[in-house]
This record gives structure tokens, sequence and C-alpha cells, in this order.
């Protein structure tokens, strides 16, 4: 196995975000383009999901790993952390997501919110004490969202079909090629020290899988369909910077 793949791939775990060498990133390039050339390109609104007896295993499989271990950590993790502690937790990792924010801003030409976005981490990093406090929110600066695979959409890509990845959950063929892209930009992946990194993405999913706790009982009817039409219609509306189409394929 090419070592430098490896480390990617680890990163990808512990970052929930996806390289390292330049052969990998033209290698993933190369192979992400031939598969986008294949007809695989499809309106935001439309769900494919050619592979569902893969994609419902890997759901299944997903949903007990979250049952049976992370579900209950973060249950912990709200009961016995202060709101105050969970608080600065998820600004600082809302931080260092500016970073990717700012870089796929650029790449969509929306240079004012580029400029917004700078000027969050300008003051958070600094007044808001390495991002623990939202100061910019405050004065008005709010956060925007957006990713590389925004990016791909912006300029003309499809999502192509419908993926479920093992542990990061729903995605598609685009969002997924986004996601090492993402990962490769992601400040955290230049951390030396692998514990730091592990510690770092464990705590951001636990944070993000405590403030999760809420909706576990708002999904109905078939939860895999109900995850997929969710997850599409997500994207949906953060691609459209807000504009959702709201069609639904099979409820």
């Amino acid at each position: 196995m090419n070592f430098n793949f490896f480390l990617l791939f680890c990163d990808l775990l512990l970052l929930r975000r996806g390289g390292s060498s330049g052969r990998v990133l033209v290698f993933l390039l190369t192979g992400s383009s031939f598969f986008l050339s294949q007809g695989m390109l499809a309106r935001e609104s439309v769900v494919i999901d050619p592979w569902r007896p893969l994609n419902t295993s890997l759901f299944q499989i997903n949903d007990f790993m979250d049952q049976a271990f992370l579900k209950p950590v973060a249950e912990g993790y709200a009961h016995l952390l202060p709101t105050a502690a969970r608080k600065g937790a998820s600004n600082f990792f809302s931080n260092v997501d500016d970073f990717n924010v700012v870089a796929n801003s650029l790449f969509q030409l929306k240079i004012k919110n580029a400029v917004s976005d700078s000027t969050r981490i300008a003051l958070n990093s600094t007044v808001g004490v390495l991002g623990l406090f939202d100061v910019a929110r405050t004065i008005g600066f709010r956060k925007n969202t957006e990713d590389f695979g925004q990016s791909l959409a912006y300029w003309g890509v499809g999502s192509g079909p419908y993926m479920m990845l093992p542990i990061f959950g729903a995605s598609s063929v685009r969002d997924s090629f986004g996601l090492l892209i993402d990962t490769a930009m992601n400040p955290i992946r230049f951390f030396d020290n692998l514990a730091v990194r592990s510690g770092l993405f464990f705590l951001r999913e636990i944070e993000a899988r405590a403030f999760r706790l809420p909706l576990d009982n708002v999904v109905g009817g078939n939860p895999y369909i109900f995850v997929r039409e969710a997850y599409f219609q997500r994207r949906d509306f953060l691609i459209r910077d807000g504009v959702s189409t709201g069609a639904f394929s099979e409820f």
C-alpha cells in the first residue's frame, strides 16, 4: 500500500474532512473525474441510489456503531460537561472550519463572504481566544457554510449517485471527493502529533453527536429513506444558498 495514501486515509478517519502527496491527489482527481464523466451528473433535487443494497447494509452498520458507542458517549458528555464548556468546544471547531469556508467561498467567487469569514477568523482567533468565543458573531459577522462539494456544484458538477460511507454516513460521489479535499485543507490535519489530531477529532464528533441528540426521535417512516432524503435536501439548500426545491421522492 502507498504509505502516503495510508496516511491520508488515517487523517480522513480522524478528521472526517478529507491528502498528503501529489500522487494521491492526482489519482483521486483522475478517478473522480472519470466517474463523474460517465453519466453520473444529476440535478441536486433528484435522488439517485443505484447502490441501495450496499448503502442499506452500511447504514445499518453505522447505526449499530452509533447506538453502541457514539450515542452513549455523547449522552455522558452532554450530561457531565457544563454548557459553557460545550459552547467553547463548538466555537473552537467552528473557527477551524472557517478556514475551509474562506477557501471555498473564493472557489465560488463569493468575495464578500470570503472577506467576512476571514474577519471572523481574525477576530475569533485573537479576541475570541483561539475561537473559544464567537465574538465576531456578536458584532454582526455571521458564519457561512461552504465546502468543496458545494464548490464543485457551483461549477456545474452534479451530485452523482448517493453513497453511504462507513463511519462518515450519507454522501454522494461528488461530496465524497469534496470530503477528501476539505480534509486535506483542514488546519487540524497539520498537527504533527497523531494523539492531538485524534483527540480533536473525537471531541468534535462527540460534540456534534451531542448536539443532535434532541433530533433522534424526529426520524419517521423508513429511517434509511429519511436520512437519504434529508441529506439531499440539506445539500440542495446549502448549494442554492438557502433556496430549497422541497422535493422528497418516496414519502
